[in-house]
């Protein structure tokens, strides 16, 4: 039977850039883009990829939902591209500084929105601040079950069969649907590389835009004012490097005095 998907993805700032050119910006606590490349989150990817991949053997819909700022029509493109069929974009102010709670809100709204549906799937982690507890906040916001860390879904009957890594194997979980599932990667599901035709397709959609009025969210639960988790500071480490020079007339007396100013420092 078909499968009706909706995959909830996050673009962010490729987390693959140099260290050295990592920057905060101290007023909004949050990293600075500057001339990086924005990419879709990587288990998010790994979401699209199974989404496809229940698509082509089930048949149904496959559709994507961000919520961003205009950039990440981008990221939803590449969604497209990768096989899914809608993309919806959510871009409104409002939204801004929105804590994990106030985001699972938005979008279990948008969900709601996009119509029927199976299953929703994310990203098990974002690949930017690590956050986990977004999908947990969905699916108790929708009234539905979540399974977290799944690397595996087959779909028979009106329920899904996760396959889930625990640390001695794996275990199966049956759930009927809809559910929503986080996803990790797996050899399975691989992002595939898109084709140039399938890419020069998706360019040519146009991306809806939803505000947060056409969704109707509640608009005490979403912006910094309704943030439960606030970040209050985030800093770089400070690496420090010092030299100091081992003096002696001669190669033995050097080793001498090494060998006591490692042992003051305990570190033989």
């Amino acid at each position: 039977m078909p499968v009706n998907i909706i995959v909830c993805i996050k673009q962010i700032i490729d987390p693959e850039i140099p260290a050295s050119q990592f920057k905060i910006d101290p007023g909004t606590k949050r990293q600075v883009q500057g001339s990086h490349s924005l990419v879709i989150s990587a288990y998010d990817q790994n979401a699209i990829e199974v989404a496809v991949q229940l698509k082509e053997k089930h048949g149904g819909k496959v559709t994507a939902v961000s919520v961003g700022g205009a950039s990440a029509a981008t990221a939803l493109k590449s969604a497209l591209s990768m096989g899914a069929d809608e993309a919806i974009l959510v871009d409104d102010p409002a939204i801004v500084a929105s804590d994990q709670q106030g985001i699972a809100h938005v979008l279990a709204t948008a969900t709601q929105k996009v119509g029927v549906f199976d299953l929703i799937l994310t990203g098990c982690v974002s690949g930017d601040w690590g956050d986990r507890a977004v999908p947990a906040f969905m699916a108790e916001e929708l009234g539905i079950g979540c399974v977290g860390f799944v690397s595996r879904i087959e779909a028979k009957d009106g329920q899904v069969v996760l396959r889930r890594v625990v640390e001695d194997g794996y275990e199966l979980i049956e759930a009927k649907t809809p559910v929503l599932v986080s996803i990790i990667s797996d050899e399975t599901n691989t992002p595939r590389y898109p084709k140039l035709k399938d890419i020069m397709a998706a360019g040519k959609k146009t991306i809806p835009v939803w505000k947060a009025a056409d969704l109707g969210v509640d608009s005490e639960r979403i912006g910094a004012a309704a943030a439960r988790a606030l970040i209050t500071d985030v800093y770089l480490p400070v690496k420090e490097s010092k030299c100091e020079m081992i003096e002696g007339d001669t190669p033995q007396e050097q080793a001498v005095k090494l060998a006591a100013r490692l042992r003051e420092l305990k570190l033989i």
